[in-house]
């Protein structure tokens, strides 16, 4: 498998940003790490080496992004408003300077995927940025931002938050139809540590159903706990429906 490692300057963030590829063709497979977690998580906990079939075949090829979530979503003794706003830098740089740089043309559209706080980030994305992504993959997530910001709430910690930003968007915004052509995978367990990931999910199906939105809200069994040996299992299961379709 080829596999590389990028290091380079962020402008929004003014700070070095590192992330790792693996794999050189099929479809881009953007991935966040878990709450606090590094790009080199993926590969650590031996998710890389689940996905590998998919990989070696030529099917689909990983980057694995870095996060900030110690000083954001995690540092919550730290003043709301600087967290938020450092988030929004973090989630400018995604977009404007690493989806761009990994990016084959500007046709080009990812799965994005990630574990726990991962999936939240890859939700919160997918919502945001529908136009850059054909397909949800979000393993144990987490979809409201007061989670974290407890009673700070502005502007950015909404845009932040997808079940509320989705609620109050209007029903004849353009995104409707975009979610609608996309495919959405929301999997959580219903085991130790899944509680309140398992009630957002509900949150979260409740509302899509009720926006007339196709997903696919897949609970586990109360045995799946919020554990790695879950997600691999997980992801080589749906990653090889989302190949398949």
């Amino acid at each position: 498998m080829i596999t590389n490692y990028h290091k380079h300057f962020s402008q929004r963030l003014n700070r070095d940003m590192e992330y790792k590829t693996y794999g050189d063709s099929g479809r881009g497979v953007l991935v966040f790490p878990s709450q606090d977690g590094r790009f080199y998580d993926y590969e650590n906990f031996d998710m890389v080496k689940t996905l590998a079939p998919f990989i070696e075949s030529g099917q689909i090829h990983l980057i694995c992004v870095d996060s900030i979530d110690g000083e954001t979503w995690s540092n919550t003794w730290g003043n709301g408003r600087q967290r938020i706003e450092l988030h929004e830098l973090w989630h400018q740089y995604i977009v404007d300077e690493l989806i761009p740089e990994v990016r084959r043309d500007e046709k080009e559209t990812f799965i994005v995927t990630g574990c726990s706080m991962g999936g939240f980030h890859a939700a919160t994305f997918f919502f945001r940025r529908p136009e850059l992504f054909d397909t949800l993959l979000s393993l144990s997530g987490l979809y409201h931002a007061d989670f974290f910001f407890g009673d700070h709430r502005d502007e950015l910690t909404y845009s932040n938050s997808p079940l509320d930003f989705l609620e109050h968007m209007p029903a004849d915004h353009p995104y409707w139809n975009l979610y609608r052509q996309k495919k959405i995978i929301l999997c959580v367990g219903q085991g130790d540590w899944e509680e309140d990931l398992l009630a957002s999910t509900r949150r979260m199906d409740a509302l899509l159903r009720a926006k007339n939105v196709p997903a696919w809200i897949d609970y586990w069994g109360t045995d799946v706990s919020h554990d790695w040996y879950w997600w691999r299992k997980q992801v080589y299961y749906f990653m090889e429906h989302i190949l398949a379709s």
